[in-house]
């Protein structure tokens, strides 16, 4: 897990990058990373490992965009459970083409608005996405296809202390705070206190 930080893009792909070494990341380790669609989080997996990362879009992330089109192309609550089903296996099974043709006829009409269009919408986003979809190779190697895990801890480790009733804290100590939150969950206390007395010494 990376400590969360102010700044800019390029200082959260410093720290990503870091927190991999830490964990043992070497010149034959791979980097599994899910995320959103943030392009800047898939180019800083890119900048950072090269190679030896991939990034893949979160799977509950696509299937949100597919409900939303799934809600205008089948009406019928029962179609729409038969169409969402399709469609997931089709991402499961590398079949990405095949959805995105699927969308292709009900694309809503170009003056409709985006926020009206939520098959367009989704159409877009697989469209420009399509390397970032392979789900069936991350299954095949037991790896996660979605980013639930590490959302949950943003809730309980970060907003817990950030967004409690009644809290304060200063943005200048913010990062300082957290990163001491984050070595307590990653079961790193007590090496981070010996480090710290070793640097004071």
């Amino acid at each position: 897990m990376v400590a969360p930080r102010q700044g800019d893009v390029a200082t959260a792909g410093q720290k990503l990058f870091e927190c991999a070494v830490r964990a043992g990341f070497g010149a034959r380790s791979h980097v599994h990373a899910v995320g959103d669609g943030a392009q800047w989080i898939a180019d800083q997996i890119e900048d950072q490992f090269g190679a030896q990362g991939n990034y893949l879009l979160d799977f509950y992330h696509v299937c949100d965009y597919l409900s939303a089109a799934a809600k205008a192309i089948a009406p019928e609550a029962a179609n729409q459970k038969t169409w969402m089903d399709e469609q997931k296996t089709r991402l499961k099974t590398r079949r990405t083409d095949e959805l995105i043709q699927a969308l292709q006829p009900h694309l809503e009409a170009p003056g409709v608005e985006d926020v009206e269009a939520p098959v367009r919408q989704c159409h877009r986003y697989l469209s420009h996405r399509r390397e970032q979809l392979d789900y069936q190779s991350a299954l095949a190697s037991d790896l996660p296809i979605g980013s639930g895990e590490i959302e949950s801890a943003h809730r309980y480790i970060v907003q817990k202390r950030l967004k409690l009733p009644g809290s304060w804290w200063c943005a200048a100590n913010a990062d300082y705070m957290l990163a001491l939150r984050l070595n307590r969950a990653n079961h790193q206390w007590d090496a981070y206190w010996v480090e710290d007395l070793k640097q004071a010494a």
